[in-house]
């Protein structure tokens, strides 16, 4: 026996009931050499997949399950301070996947402490981000426990060996040969991967999509919301303040019946490798516009030019499983001073997959209407500009000037 399977006795696992998580569930007690396996699921706003799922995690071979409810934690302290980052990888995903796994990890710890157990579980593949994830957060809180990584140590190579193994071991799964793509579902949204999807050149099943309906099929009359944000976070719909949690829900319905939040794309994984992955991310759509446009009305310009250069470096911290680093703390430091005057409405059309903001407005604007008129003013003497632009373009004009 292995120095790592003695220390390894007691496990926690992160526990979906989904393929992966299942065949690992069985597998660290019939062939890894666990004499306890506790399951942990974390209530992200999975809906019904959370149904029934304590009595499969015991027939399975868990000890017992824990299922917290960490929705209002999830989108208070890692959703809204991504997106008053205005946090999007690679010009396209809001991240949520990622911003899920670093709340995940931090409660598997709590519970392992809780339990007395040596060593986490997760079921992130060798490929993948979330393996980075996961461990990187383990290690943040707790140096002191053993992370067991099963796709990096069985003998399977794919998801179809899963399906074998679960249906030798009368393992009840949801997946099936001919339609092995996998899912994560959250409040932010869910992510699509792997099966008929490792084409890019196919398009995705009308019939996969769980939170938006195809913009051919949305209403033909649009729909306009009000979305109020105090310090950078919202906090009401149409004059209605509600929590986090609740805002981001309801955001979801409304979004997700107008056909807004659907993309799909190829992204670059921390690994090395390329991956397609679809995704709905409905009320997360609504509020990285709605936000950045109230920004528009209440940052200096060069606090605009600043944020926008962190977004990168930013986002790739949080889709790389940096979310406990220091450096990402720090730039949130910055990102939530800038956010203390970012209080207003904006006022937003969600039409046929469309998102349009139609008008915005805040008490701490720095929008001037007698500087910015068109019209006759008494406040801004044009002649100025003449002087401004010469200062601007004597590099160029220097420049030219020597060499010819």
């Amino acid at each position: 026996m292995s120095k790592k399977v003695e220390k390894a006795k007691k496990i926690v696992l992160a526990y979906s009931g989904g393929l992966d998580t299942s065949v690992i569930l069985k597998w660290l007690k019939q062939d890894y050499g666990a004499e306890e396996v506790v399951a942990f699921t974390a209530d992200l706003g999975q809906g019904d997949e959370l149904a029934g799922l304590e009595e499969k995690a015991l027939k399975t071979g868990a000890s017992k399950l824990y299922i917290e409810d960490l929705k209002e934690e999830f989108v208070r302290d890692f959703v809204f301070p991504a997106f008053r980052a205005n946090a999007i990888y690679e010009s396209q995903y809001l991240l949520g996947t990622s911003l899920a796994r670093p709340i995940i990890a931090k409660h598997m710890v709590e519970i392992a402490r809780h339990e007395g157990a040596g060593a986490v579980a997760h079921g992130a593949t060798g490929k993948g981000n979330d393996q980075v994830r996961f461990e990187l957060t383990t290690m943040a809180l707790d140096q002191s426990l053993i992370t067991v990584a099963p796709w990096r140590e069985w003998k399977f190579t794919s998801r179809t060996d899963l399906i074998d193994y679960a249906e030798k071991n009368d393992i009840p799964i949801s997946v099936s040969k001919a339609k092995s793509y996998s899912t994560d579902r959250n409040l932010l949204h869910v992510s699509f991967e792997g099966g008929m999807l490792e084409d890019p050149w196919l398009e995705s099943d009308e019939d996969m999509f769980l939170l938006t309906v195809s913009p051919e099929k949305a209403p033909d009359r649009p729909t306009y919301i009000e979305i109020e944000f105090e310090h950078g976070d919202a906090v009401a719909v149409d004059g209605q303040r509600l929590s986090p949690a609740s805002l981001l829900g309801y955001l979801n319905r409304l979004a997700g019946v107008n056909g807004i939040g659907r993309i799909d794309i190829v992204e670059s994984r921390y690994m090395g490798m390329k991956c397609r992955g679809v995704y709905e991310t409905p009320g997360g759509t609504i509020l990285h516009l709605a936000h950045r446009h109230l920004e528009t009305l209440t940052l200096d310009r060069e606090v605009i030019s600043l944020k926008d250069s962190l977004v990168p470096k930013y986002s790739s911290l949080v889709y790389n499983g940096y979310w406990y680093a220091p450096e990402r703390e720090a730039i949130q430091a910055l990102i939530d001073e800038t956010q203390k005057l970012v209080d207003g409405v904006v006022r937003l059309k969600l039409y046929k997959g469309n998102c349009i903001v139609t008008g915005r407005k805040s008490p701490y604007s720095l929008y001037h209407d007698g500087y910015a008129t068109f019209e006759t003013d008494g406040v801004y003497d044009q002649s100025d500009a003449a002087g401004f632009i010469r200062c601007a373009g004597l590099r160029l004009r220097i420049r030219k000037l020597l060499r010819g």
